[in-house]
């Protein structure tokens, strides 16, 4: 089956502020040669985060990308290009000199990231890039950028012929709106621009390998890069709103009759509204959406959306934080209207690739740790309890019981812990009968020091590990020491 890849050249050897930024003004079409001075090189030093030793730092290797000039003094490129970026240099062509870059703002969501250069030099004979529309398919662009880590600019021609909704891979559970193209999208592509008539229309990011699918590239479209660049003009990212709501199809003729809808195609039944979407409360199981922001919903879904269908979800995805998308629908076979404030995803990106430092404790020697991807894809658990309750988190709701999923996911061993292997890949539950959370209250609970035994629960399993409070003070220091634990916790910034 083909799998999309990340187009950011690694090298053979790893497998592995504020400040007002000014929205998109058109200027002239820019023509090669400004095209040419409007690109970099950047080549990211990455560090990443050890989640199986995670006071110790990770591996270090590399990659390289390309970033083009979106705004005055200001890089764009791909999140996955500098994400764990240790330090970031950029090149541009005929000029020997390696400077310095910085990431401002990075968007995981939407693979994109933006860029500062504090040496002036660099920006000499640059030009702003103007950013255009989406592409009419059929249409040729042309992908500019460096791939397979070469030194001058590459340029290949395609032609669009998809648009679509499409999960980005670096964060894997994220889908946008996303342009398929026949050029050439090779590792080291990513973040450089693909052009039309001089105009920037995507942002080349990733592409399907596999012997089914050749010449098959994707690139972000400008409405993501525009929205991208709107939502840190404050400042801040707050990252793509979404309704989280599911919806069923309207198209059987027998299932519409019976809603009471006529034979006009329009509409969809919601089926889910779980109690963490910002929908919760406004909208109900069953209703039937027939208009979103004036826009006619049609019964498979789809909306009309600047000359092109798109997926409903397409709307939502235009709002941003404090934003509001108003729906008319049938309840109970009455017209009415509901509407949404979008205030923030989460739970939902909980089961997205993690790019922030592994957070965790070390207590007795037992290491705990909240579940995320980047754990599983570093221990491999084999607790089939773990997998299930990892995998249906959001579809069970259980985040009404805890934040996160605490594990205990590996043991320095030491006298005092010699007889607690079982309780490996157990999911914490209570310490001292008080019911855990988060990391956060684990760690004020191990604290604790009113109780000299502590009692921590774990789900499914029948007796407590029990621990004593002064024989754990007591192997402190000597745990520290044998394992170079240079730091015994580290919760992570917020929440």
């Amino acid at each position: 089956m083909d799998k999309p890849f990340l187009a950011v050249h690694l090298p053979r050897s790893m497998k592995f502020h504020w400040l007002l930024i000014p929205l998109l003004t058109a200027v002239a079409v820019a023509q090669p040669n400004e095209i040419r001075k409007s690109l970099a090189r950047i080549n990211n030093t990455a560090q990443e985060f050890n989640y199986r030793v995670p006071w110790l730092p990770g591996q270090i290797g590399g990659g390289s990308g390309t970033g083009w000039v979106v705004a005055k003094d200001r890089l764009m490129t791909n999140a996955h290009v500098v994400s764990n970026a240790k330090l970031l240099t950029v090149e541009k062509e005929n000029d020997p000199k390696k400077y310095v870059a910085t990431v401002e703002f990075i968007a995981h969501d939407c693979d994109l990231a933006l860029l500062k250069v504090e040496d002036k030099d660099f920006w000499k004979d640059t030009k702003v890039l103007d950013v255009g529309g989406v592409p009419e398919i059929e249409s040729s662009v042309s992908v500019y950028g460096y791939p397979i880590g070469g030194e001058r600019m590459s340029v290949t021609q395609g032609i669009v012929s998809r648009i679509d909704f499409r999960p980005y891979a670096h964060s894997v559970m994220d889908s946008h709106l996303c342009i398929q193209i026949d050029a050439a999208i090779n590792p080291g592509n990513s973040g450089g621009p693909v052009l039309q008539a001089g105009k920037v229309v995507g942002v080349a990011f990733q592409g399907l390998s596999g012997a089914d699918a050749q010449n098959v590239g994707y690139m972000i479209p400008t409405p993501v890069v525009k929205h991208f660049l709107k939502d840190v003009s404050d400042g801040n990212y707050d990252r793509y709103m979404d309704l989280s709501i599911t919806t069923f199809p309207l198209q059987n003729p027998t299932h519409r009759k019976a809603l009471g809808l006529p034979d006009d195609d329009h509409g969809v039944v919601v089926t889910t509204v779980p109690a963490a979407s910002v929908a919760f409360g406004k909208l109900n199981v069953g209703d039937v959406l027939l208009k979103i922001d004036g826009v006619d919903i049609e019964s498979d879904g789809m909306v009309q959306l600047e000359g092109e269908r798109v997926m409903m979800a397409e709307i939502a995805e235009r709002k941003f934080k404090g934003d509001t998308v108003k729906f008319e629908l049938l309840r109970d076979g009455k017209p009415t209207t509901a509407e949404v404030t979008f205030t923030e995803a989460w739970p939902f990106t909980y089961q997205a690739n993690s790019y922030d430092p592994a957070r965790y404790i070390v207590h007795a020697g037992l290491l705990f740790q909240p579940l995320n991807r980047n754990l599983l894809m570093a221990y491999q658990f084999a607790s089939m309890r773990l997998m299930h309750i990892y995998t249906h988190f959001i579809q069970d709701e259980m985040y009404k019981e805890r934040d996160e999923i605490i594990v205990l996911t590996a043991l320095l061993p030491d006298p005092l812990n010699t007889y607690l292997d079982e309780f490996r890949e157990g999911i914490v539950d209570k310490v001292n009968g008080k019911k855990i959370r988060n990391l956060r209250e684990l760690a004020a609970a191990l604290a604790d020091e009113e109780k000299e035994e502590m009692l921590v629960e774990f789900d499914g399993l029948g007796r407590p590990l029990v621990l004593n409070r002064a024989e754990v003070s007591a192997a402190r220091d000597r745990i520290r020491k044998r394992y170079n634990v240079l730091q015994e916790q580290f919760l992570g910034e917020g929440k």
